[in-house]
């Protein structure tokens, strides 16, 4: 029994890897929002102590009905005041570190969601 197209028309994430991710054909080699209805921007962080409130306000802005943070390789939370403005429009956010975030997003585009990924992509070693 076939439960999946065989081609979405959302965004998928193709690969990752450290400092890296592929978007569709494309390889990222930089923070990046994507979302599921098209949505995408660089965030403008390279590091984790780099975050501020601002970063999640943007994702606020987006409206999805859930954010996946990937909070890099491993995975750390953001600070809970930086998720007022979400939690005020009744937006989910979930934190696990940026590869794991990679694999839930195609999972939750692909079911139709509206969902949007925050990746963190620190420079490799």
């Amino acid at each position: 029994m076939k439960l999946q197209p065989d081609k979405f028309d959302v965004q998928s994430i193709t690969g990752y890897g450290p400092g890296w991710v592929g978007i569709n054909t494309e390889k990222v080699v930089h923070s990046v929002v994507v979302g599921s209805r098209g949505e995408r921007l660089d965030w403008n962080c390279n590091r984790f102590e780099d975050l501020t409130a601002e970063h999640f306000a943007q994702l606020a802005a987006l409206a999805p009905e859930l954010v996946i943070f990937g909070s890099g390789q491993r995975i750390r939370f953001p600070q809970p005041v930086w998720l007022k403005p979400m939690m005020a429009q009744r937006v989910g956010v979930e934190t696990m570190d940026t590869q794991a975030a990679c694999r839930t997003y195609n999972i939750l585009a692909q079911e139709g969601r509206h969902v949007v990924a925050a990746l963190l992509l620190e420079p490799a070693a």
